[in-house]
């Protein structure tokens, strides 16, 4: 009897150590949970993982406020730090929960997040929103991805000025010499031509009025 309780006893230990053991391994909880890209039907969640932490997946509790409706979503062997929610109902408050999941379990669950999908009339304007909103929190990475797309459209419309410009000063350059070398054209004289009009006008002609003048008149 004093066995059998000494092994029972062994066993709840070792039990209990596994226990703690897989807690003090799992991974940390995933902070700056935040909610971008309302839609109609649709929103993205994201998140952070504290640094060190070795994490395979995540997993997203997504219910209606009033709930009608729950649903889980887990995905494992993946990096990924966000996540699309689909098929969710317009004007409707909805809560959210992320855990990570690693190794030896998954993480607890982050603290919830309340936000609410938009009416199909209504126009999204994520960069006018306040990012103390109580609807969306953590905006940041939208903010970001838009500031980018906007520098990228920047530069690529000054490269544009610029090469128009640069074409525009080359076909002036061509303009002028094309310019140039026409008048240069012009005024180049005709001396084959003009220098035969004035052998026949000038010293022929002076030839003749000497001849002329040399005669003399003998009257009889």
């Amino acid at each position: 009897m004093i066995h059998l309780v000494t092994c029972m006893s062994l066993v709840l230990s070792l039990f209990g150590c596994h226990i703690c053991s897989a807690g003090a391994n799992r991974p940390a909880t995933p902070v700056n949970v935040s909610v971008t890209h309302l839609r109609a039907d649709s929103a993205t969640v994201s998140w952070n993982i504290p640094e060190g932490e070795t994490v395979i997946g995540f997993a997203i509790s997504q219910q209606r406020q009033d709930g009608l409706m729950q649903r889980f979503i887990r995905e494992v062997n993946t990096t990924s730090r966000a996540c699309i929610l689909w098929d969710l109902d317009e004007d409707t408050d909805y809560i959210i929960q992320v855990q990570s999941v690693g190794l030896y379990g998954e993480s607890r669950a982050s603290k919830k997040i309340h936000f609410r999908t938009l009416k199909k009339s209504e126009h999204i304007q994520s960069t006018m929103m306040d990012q103390d909103d109580p609807a969306v929190e953590g905006l940041d990475l939208s903010r970001h991805l838009q500031t980018g797309e906007i520098l990228i459209i920047m530069t690529v419309l000054l490269m544009w000025a610029a090469v128009i410009v640069l074409f525009c000063k080359q076909y002036d350059i061509i303009k002028d010499n094309d310019s140039n070398s026409h008048s240069k054209e012009k005024s180049k004289p005709l001396s084959g031509q003009s220098t035969p009009e004035y052998q026949n006008g000038g010293l022929l002609g002076s030839k003749f009025q000497r001849t002329s003048s040399s005669v003399s008149i003998i009257k009889v």
